[in-house]
């Protein structure tokens, strides 16, 4: 008897980002929240933040990046089968952002939908795409894009939030690739009661908007710092020590870790104790902020667009988020492209600027 075929595996076929044009400095948080730029600098690592303008949605930023991702596997939109969206800042509460990028996309072929994990439901969103794809027998393409648009829902006298929390966008293309290639060992988990460490407490079936819940800045994201970082500080450690454990590996073994960015100082000082080298841990937060569910994407595309991932590379990816959930899978790279779009930087100041 002839034995069952594995499953095909897919892999990543090209990475996109898009970052916003306007720039939200250190000194304009500092002014508005009572503390200083270098309070904000020593406490966090953010050195800028990237801002949506008044008339960009997520949808906006998402499709550019999912544009990008296309160019870098030489696809077109109508080459995608499955566009996935993971945000937690919607254009809307329905339809999906998934649709709204389709559209502007003009992806016809395109099944669209959303998946909401917070900072985790990029890679939450991969899983699916994954078993998507490789349940179908054809050699059809899904771009899964995490995208927030945070600035539109801060309250930027807090600075708990306001610090850390900003705009932008990363893509993936998956598809298939060699044997040697692709996802593998995904593993994510949840703990719902600790869903009001971080969340926008309004605007949903629960709360609905009212001129009370306007008043009171329940549509603006509310998040217990420390819960928060005992949570990171806890679930980042042991998603990689599980990851090693079950696949048999050691920390010399991994070329790249690819972590959700929550705040680079704490993300330092955890890969620091874990002993992990400078060079194996990217951290992109100081540059962009915490921009949610495209942290992690946006750090895999960096690393790709900087070459300092070769084919055959192993990439532990790990995310954590509000909810609170939690995820990891191992990625052997292919060597995909990449491609970065960061319009020159306008300060809110006015002055134009570049990033360092």
């Amino acid at each position: 008897m002839t034995p069952p075929a594995s499953p095909r595996r897919i892999g990543i076929r090209g990475m996109g980002s898009y970052l916003p044009r306007h720039l939200r400095t250190n000194e304009e948080v500092a002014s508005q929240t009572g503390v200083s730029s270098e309070w904000i600098r020593e406490r966090t690592g953010v050195r800028s933040r990237h801002v949506a303008a008044p008339d960009e949605a997520a949808s906006d930023l998402a499709a550019c990046a999912v544009r990008a991702a296309a160019t870098a596997a030489g696809l077109d939109a109508a080459d995608i089968s499955l566009l996935i969206c993971a945000t937690s800042t919607p254009d809307e509460l329905g339809p999906s952002t998934a649709c709204r990028i389709q559209a502007l996309l003009k992806a016809e072929h395109a099944v669209a939908l959303d998946v909401s994990a917070a900072c985790s439901g990029w890679l939450f969103a991969v899983k699916v795409a994954r078993d998507w794809l490789q349940a179908d027998p054809t050699p059809r393409y899904a771009a899964v894009v995490g995208v927030e648009a945070y600035s539109k829902f801060l309250d930027p006298t807090d600075r708990a939030t306001s610090a850390l929390f900003a705009d932008g966008a990363a893509a993936a293309i998956l598809g298939p690739t060699t044997p040697e290639t692709g996802f593998q060992d995904f593993s994510f988990g949840s703990d719902g009661t600790l869903a009001d460490h971080v969340l926008i407490p309004a605007g949903g079936s629960r709360n609905p908007a009212t001129t009370a819940t306007l008043a009171d800045k329940r549509h603006c994201i509310q998040m217990d710092g420390r819960a928060v970082s005992h949570f990171i500080s806890a679930t980042f450690p042991r998603l990689v020590n599980e990851a090693l454990t079950r696949n048999n590996l050691h920390l010399s073994d991994l070329d790249c870790i690819i972590a959700h960015q929550p705040n680079p100082v704490l993300l330092h000082r955890l890969g620091q104790q874990l002993g992990l080298a400078t060079s194996t841990l990217v951290i992109v937060g100081d540059e962009v902020g915490n921009i949610g569910a495209a942290s992690a994407p946006y750090a895999l595309t960096t690393a790709a667009a900087r070459r300092t991932l070769h084919p055959g590379a192993r990439v532990l990816i790990t995310v954590f988020g509000a909810g609170m959930t939690w995820g990891s899978s191992l990625l052997t790279w292919s060597g995909a492209p990449a491609v970065r779009i960061a319009p020159t930087p306008i300060a809110h100041f006015g002055h134009e600027r570049n990033l360092a």
